[in-house]
């Protein structure tokens, strides 16, 4: 029996992983990617330094997906971080793990992974097309038998979609492969920025931008109602926030304002200190520095650039003297360090987005093997598909596990026999 013949639209994170995999087992591959070179998007995750993974167990790392989560636990089981990271390993790539568990090359280089994925595919002889779109899938009888490329036909026995979402398009992911599976009849759950920068109200955020608060607290509330908290880091733009906590918090914050709720972010700036705690020290303070004005104090209890901000929020001079403060305004200030509010008013655009929310339905996917429940033949994997999960590490081993799926399952498949 001749080789498989495996076709693989788009060559991200998922796309070169189900290639090399699918090669091991002994398909003859073909990689189409519609830029001039692969893996654009893995050279700029994680700031270019490119967060593989996370060291979470599966529970905890589902937990970090959302409603669409456990579509991916026949997948870990199959291949999980520590599967990930000996493959990286074995293949001279030496990793670190860094604070909340989060896995990167040791190097921080993001194209030193990619380095280590294409050296893997030519030593398996997958065959890359450059600057090569896919324009059509060919369906015969329910099953693939082709795409066609620049104008061209390529059958094949399987094609394995893995095209990304929407954001970063100057990297290649521009929606091809949601219009590739809706042709074929898959149904879409709306496309919309994931781990998206938040625009807030007023110039208040604005006045702060480039401060990068470390070890905050940031709980978001939704129609007054605390809905979700993320502690980390924290920056504000001249737009409003950005940083891990505002980004993983965002998917839920965009679906938010798509439903016309109203959003607010409190942020709190000593979450080591119960307001009892920090009563006493505010008055330690004050007993200790009451010949100051009242703008020195405030800098030995956040950074300087916050300190208009606060000023203004509680409506205090800053030449006030320390020791003339009352008890009902180091209460005001006490819930300002504790509950400083900022309401979200948008997102930023989904070009800006570190990934895209929705895609193909996985109700339409089975997934043990990743293949479409609609097309014999069609195997889909991530960004493309609608999982999506936190920052951290979550989605690009959510990535690299649905590509090593797909393309395994793509290889073994037994060919119809007449």
């Amino acid at each position: 029996m001749s080789a498989r013949k495996i076709i693989i639209i788009g060559g991200g994170a998922a796309g070169l992983m189900a290639a090399g995999r699918a090669a091991e087992i002994g398909a003859g591959v073909s990689v189409f990617e519609k830029m001039k070179r692969p893996g654009r998007k893995l050279c700029i995750t994680g700031k270019g330094r490119c967060n593989l993974t996370n060291i979470a167990e599966i529970p905890d790392f589902i937990s970090h997906f959302g409603k669409t989560g456990n579509f991916l636990r026949q997948s870990f089981f199959q291949f999980f971080n520590n599967d990930l990271m000996e493959f990286l390993e074995s293949h001279g790539l030496e990793l670190i793990r860094e604070r909340g568990g989060r896995v990167f090359p040791a190097s921080g280089k993001a194209p030193d992974v990619l380095k280590v994925l294409l050296h893997w595919l030519e030593k398996c002889e997958v065959r890359i097309n450059h600057s090569a779109a896919v324009e059509k899938l060919l369906v015969s009888n329910g099953c693939i038998a082709g795409v066609v490329s620049a104008g061209r036909e390529f059958p094949c026995d399987a094609v394995i979609l893995t095209t990304g979402g929407v954001s970063y398009p100057a990297t290649g992911s521009t929606g091809d492969g949601y219009r590739l599976a809706e042709s074929v009849g898959h149904s879409l759950v709306s496309p919309r920025p994931a781990l998206v920068p938040l625009q807030t109200e007023g110039d208040l955020a604005g006045k702060m931008a480039g401060l990068n608060l470390r070890n905050v607290n940031v709980r978001m509330f939704i129609n007054g109602r605390k809905r979700r908290e993320a502690f980390g880091e924290l920056v504000f733009a001249e737009f409003g926030l950005t940083g891990p906590t505002v980004l993983t918090l965002s998917g839920e914050a965009v679906d938010a304002l798509i439903n016309g709720d109203s959003i607010s972010f409190s942020i709190d700036l000593k979450p080591a200190l119960d307001d009892k705690k920090l009563d006493a020290r505010l008055q330690r303070d004050i007993a200790k520095r009451g010949t100051e004005e009242f703008g020195s104090l405030l800098c030995g209890l956040m950074p300087r650039e916050m300190v208009p901000s606060c000023l203004e929020c509680i409506g205090m001079p800053s030449e006030r003297r320390v020791s003339s403060i009352t008890a009902k305004e180091r209460r005001q200030l006490r819930t300002w360090l504790k509950d400083f509010r900022l309401d979200v008013t948008g997102h930023r655009p989904i070009a800006e987005a570190i990934i895209t929310a929705g895609g193909i339905d996985t109700r339409e996917v089975d997934p043990r093997t990743m293949e479409s429940r609609l097309v014999k033949g069609l195997y889909i994997g991530g960004e493309v598909l609608d999982v999506q999960g936190d920052t951290g590490g979550y989605n690009l081993q959510a990535a690299f596990s649905t590509g090593w799926v797909a393309g395994q399952c793509a290889a073994r498949e037994q060919q119809d026999v007449a």
